[in-house]
């Protein structure tokens, strides 16, 4: 099965215009998403048995963005077309790791973006789009896919580059070992009960007074025990927004603040100082999130009041998780599915905060988002960590509907994805109407 091309689409959704998604660094995000669609010609011959799938399909994969500067990163993702076309899926299944680094090793394009920046989220797409391929190639859905994978196939997908004084293959190799009896047992509990998730649907600081204890008291019919919050804009309307959260979701509900990079570090904990008497469960990005040691000074000051510090929405590559995890500077680890670089990468965070013990709680909401990350968590689940303990998924209501294959949520818990595929694809209708700029609610819209 060779790939013949990429389509690559600036889709925006205004959600701006009613403050969804607005924080103290991100007042009007447009959710966004640079949108790949991966073409092929063939069929899928992984073995001598002859081919899995009898005929051509496509794979679709995004990055998500905010709005302005979506259409540099589909520009990116044309850059990176040529490591592509002309390639096959045999070869990327034969061999994913040794796919992503070719994919990331274009001299003049690592100039610009070595592993990170514009150009990572790119790579992003366009590996989310080869994984969404494989996939229904396969016939199974993503995370399916990779817990049937051997420890040896799984070990084969990560580049270990920059990350064995860490973590080394021999010992991801021996962690997944251990795991595997039991995936069995894990698969049949998530599919029984799902896996657990936390809102932010209220906690959006554009959000007025009313608004945000009626979301809380809609959060609280609907059965949710964890809750998030964003802060950071000024200390006296953050004391009354938490004030008002925990009159209406109670003291037994976990409460987790989120700071979206808005602090310096002595700020950071001056702040949380004043905010601990709500009872925070943790506190995320509470500074740049590439400052390792700043994020290790919080965790350390935050340590005595029982607030965790996570972090992980927007790191960049493995080597910043690496050492987030080696400075102990996190106790919990929020991966993203298209910030880091798909799968591969994804896969590698995952193995290290399971070698250092720490907990995985995925970013997500955005366009898309809580679609891929659902596979990540119960991969991690399954094959990787074996736990759930101290882990939930981020979920917010939006934009779901916009996708072929949504996220199915019950009593505040992720459903196992059943479709093949990665949960990506979204519906013809929706980028035909939210295409920018010509798209008829873009063309249509105000200046």
């Amino acid at each position: 099965m060779r790939f013949t091309g990429l389509s690559i689409r600036d889709i925006r959704f205004p959600t701006s215009r009613q403050l969804d998604g607005s924080d103290a660094m991100n007042p009007d995000p447009d959710y966004s998403a640079a949108y790949v669609v991966l073409h092929t010609e063939g069929a899928f011959d992984r073995s001598s048995t002859g081919p899995i799938h009898p005929g051509s399909i496509e794979g679709h994969g995004l990055s998500f963005t905010i709005g302005r500067g979506t259409e540099v990163v589909c520009a990116a993702v044309r850059a990176l077309e040529p490591r592509v076309v002309g390639r096959t899926l045999e070869e990327f299944a034969a061999a994913p790791g040794e796919f992503w680094r070719h994919l990331t090793s274009d001299s003049q394009l690592r100039w610009i973006g070595p592993e990170k920046g514009v150009i990572h989220l790119a790579t992003a797409a366009v590996v989310n789009a080869l994984w969404d391929l494989y996939a229904k190639a396969v016939g199974k859905p993503l995370w399916q896919l990779l817990v049937d994978f051997s420890p040896t196939d799984l070990v084969a997908c990560v580049d270990f580059r920059y990350l064995t004084d860490a973590l080394t293959p021999q010992e991801a190799l021996a962690l997944l070992e251990r795991q595997a009896p039991g995936k069995r047992d894990r698969i049949a509990r998530i599919t029984a009960d799902g896996y657990p998730a936390y809102t932010t649907s209220a906690g959006w600081l554009g959000y007025d007074d009313n608004r945000l204890r009626r979301l809380c008291r809609e959060v609280v019919a609907a059965g949710w025990s964890h809750v998030k919050i964003k802060v950071g804009r000024d200390l006296a309307d953050d004391i009354r927004r938490c004030t008002i959260l925990r009159e209406e979701i109670g003291w037994e509900r976990r409460l987790m603040l989120d700071a979206n990079q808005v602090w310096d570090v002595p700020q950071a904990i001056e702040w949380m100082h004043e905010l601990a008497r709500f009872r925070p469960w943790w506190i995320e990005e509470p500074t740049s999130p590439d400052d390792i040691l700043g994020h290790a000074a919080i965790a350390r000051a935050l340590e005595p009041l029982g607030i965790g510090v996570a972090t992980g929405e927007h790191g960049m590559n493995r080597v910043l998780f690496k050492q987030l995890l080696q400075s102990r500077a996190i106790q919990f680890c929020q991966i993203d599915a298209c910030r880091l670089g798909g799968v591969n990468e994804v896969l590698a965070v995952l193995l290290l905060a399971a070698k250092f013990g720490v907990p995985v709680c995925p970013h997500a909401g955005g366009v898309g988002l809580c679609e891929h990350v659902q596979h990540l968590a119960m991969l991690d689940y399954v094959a990787v960590s074996g736990s759930m303990e101290g882990r939930v998924i981020e979920y917010v209501d939006h934009l779901h509907e916009h996708f072929v294959d949504p996220v199915q949520m019950r009593g505040g818990n992720y459903q196992v994805p059943r479709f093949p595929g990665y949960s990506t694809e979204m519906k013809p209708d929706s980028l035909a109407a939210y295409e920018f700029p010509d798209g008829p609610i873009w063309r249509n819209a105000a200046p």
